[in-house]
């Protein structure tokens, strides 16, 4: 699947700029073009992938090129400002080599949580691809105002997308890990999952076929559900002896035998993805559709396998709606990705919501609390003093 990737504010340009990374080393080839749009200079010059030709920095009449101070509602509006300069550079890609748009952004901050919804929107209005959004909520312990922000943007996010891929740094935190290594990691893994799902169908130069090819249609139809999506992974490691001369010329038993461990394997992996660490961690029963794309070396990739799991999914998830497939590639490992649409039993949602709730009700009450001690303290009771103007 060929993607043109759109990163809105620090966050969103840090996940393009990784995925990139990701797609280079791997020569995957899913990444037509990348795009990464900011309200800070400095926020910009930390990107290593993506060339100083392909970055748009909005708002720089109101704010200088220093951010918006997590304030989304002003991201909101220099974005729309400035919307003209990040369209006139998506109008230089190659539009007709592009099955979709990813708009990447952090719900918790002000750029990309402002501006995401404002690209998406405009960019639904020009073209007929695909609009996805990758939406990446903040951990709970860094404070009110960023879960009020991420609350609101999801809410805005969610309806100018035709599907929101959704990323809970909360989830995926480690204890002890610094601010830097821990939301590189959590990047690096965002990456491994996009990079397996939009690169099923690929050539990998190995000249190997898959047998059930998962291709952009499959993806595109699997996101049609609208809503909210989420992504499982898991992987294995190969450990495979040389085989000798006699178990080569043998085959027979030893061949049906791999078959079958090729199909426990499969099946295997894919429960870990569905059941295991999601993107956004929810409640898998009750999703609209799903995808299974399962990748690695060609003669382990089973067949029979990929069609138990996509029954298991079935019978999972309570729809018939699961495809899949293989997706052959070089490599020592077999991994499984498995993409839930339309996903709705989500508590991480409801709570971020209901603590976005009462951080504007306190907020609220601060102002007003706020303005009567101001009162308070400059009143001089029966005389007046005339202020200057």
């Amino acid at each position: 699947m060929k993607l043109a990737l759109i990163g809105i504010g620090q966050a969103g340009g840090k996940v393009v700029d990784t995925i990139v990374d990701y797609e280079r080393r791997t020569n995957t080839g899913f990444v037509v073009d990348a795009i990464a749009v900011n309200t800070a200079r400095s926020d910009l010059r930390g990107l290593r992938n993506i060339p100083e030709s392909r970055q748009v920095l909005v708002g720089l009449t109101r704010v200088k090129g220093h951010g918006v101070g997590a304030d989304n509602e002003l991201g909101a509006e220099v974005t729309a400002e400035d919307v003209g300069e990040v369209l006139s550079m998506v109008d230089d890609l190659p539009v007709h080599e592009i099955d979709a748009f990813l708009v990447v952004a952090g719900l918790g901050g002000g750029t990309g949580s402002g501006g995401a919804p404002v690209i998406a929107r405009e960019l639904k209005h020009i073209y007929t691809e695909p609009v996805y959004g990758l939406g990446i909520l903040p951990a709970r312990d860094e404070g009110g105002i960023y879960t009020l922000n991420a609350a609101r943007s999801f809410q805005t996010f969610v309806r100018e997308v035709d599907n929101l891929l959704v990323f809970d740094n909360d989830a995926w935190r480690k204890t002890g890990e610094s601010l830097e290594a821990g939301y590189g990691s959590i990047n690096a893994e965002l990456a491994r999952r996009l990079g397996v799902l939009f690169s099923a169908g690929e050539a990998d130069g190995s000249g190997a076929v898959a047998e059930s090819v998962v291709d952009a249609s499959e993806i595109i139809n699997t996101l049609a559900s609208g809503g909210i999506s989420t992504i499982g992974y898991a992987s294995v490691e190969l450990d495979r002896p040389k085989r000798g001369l006699l178990s080569r010329l043998s085959g027979g038993a030893a061949d049906a035998e791999d078959g079958g461990d090729s199909t426990n394997r499969i099946t295997s992996l894919v429960r870990r993805a569905a059941l295991g660490r999601l993107t956004l961690p929810c409640e898998i029963s009750g999703a609209e559709r799903g995808l299974v794309v399962v990748a690695g070396p060609s003669d382990v990739l089973s067949r029979r396998g990929i069609e138990r799991a996509r029954t298991w999914l079935e019978d999972e998830t309570g729809t018939m709606e699961i495809r899949g497939g293989d997706y052959p590639m070089g490599s020592n490992f077999v991994a499984a990705v498995v993409l839930l649409s339309g996903v709705y039993d989500v508590p991480r949602v409801k709570e971020l919501q209901a603590v976005a709730i009462e951080t504007q009700r306190d907020m609220l009450a601060k102002r007003e609390s706020s303005a009567a001690s101001l009162d308070d303290l400059i009143s001089t009771g029966d005389d007046r003093i005339e202020p200057l103007f």
